[in-house]
């Protein structure tokens, strides 16, 4: 059995690059808009990115986890409030870049590879999708995390 060699923070793809176009962010973990062919065919597609170098969501406290969970709910209720999709995809692989993050991604029916995942073959030329801006998308982000009584 041959195991993949441990990535550090100093050769770390997420480290060093902000993974996409932040559309906000604090001290624990940053939300990017994903800018590659991917956001263009998935449009609205962000990453929950944790800012330290940790590998999986066990590496994290409980408080930690709670915060970022609440972070990846935030950006799902954004995309469903300005893009209406029929679904909402949420992943956190990292195998290819084992640093932890989430993929929140708006899905519809007649998309290119619903119900496929994004990364398997398309099944079809989707059907076009206006492209939010990432003005509104910020906007509608920042006003999903204004501070609630309960989180303080």
């Amino acid at each position: 059995m041959h195991a993949l060699p441990m990535m550090s923070e100093y050769d770390c793809e997420l480290c060093h690059s902000p993974g996409g176009e932040e559309l906000w962010a604090d001290s624990h973990c940053r939300v990017v808009r994903v800018t590659s062919h991917e956001g263009t065919t998935f449009p609205g597609f962000c990453r929950v990115i944790w800012q330290p170098h940790v590998a999986e969501m066990s590496d994290l406290t409980e408080r930690e986890a709670s915060h970022l969970m609440r972070i990846v709910q935030a950006v799902e209720r954004t995309l469903r409030q300005q893009l209406a999709p029929d679904k909402i995809n949420l992943a956190s692989l990292g195998n290819l870049v084992p640093h932890l993050h989430w993929h929140v991604i708006p899905r519809w029916h007649d998309d290119s590879h619903f119900p496929s995942p994004i990364w398997a073959t398309p099944s079809r030329i989707g059907a076009p999708r206006i492209i939010p801006s990432s003005t509104a998308l910020s906007t509608a982000l920042h006003q999903q995390l204004l501070p609630r009584s309960h989180d303080q």
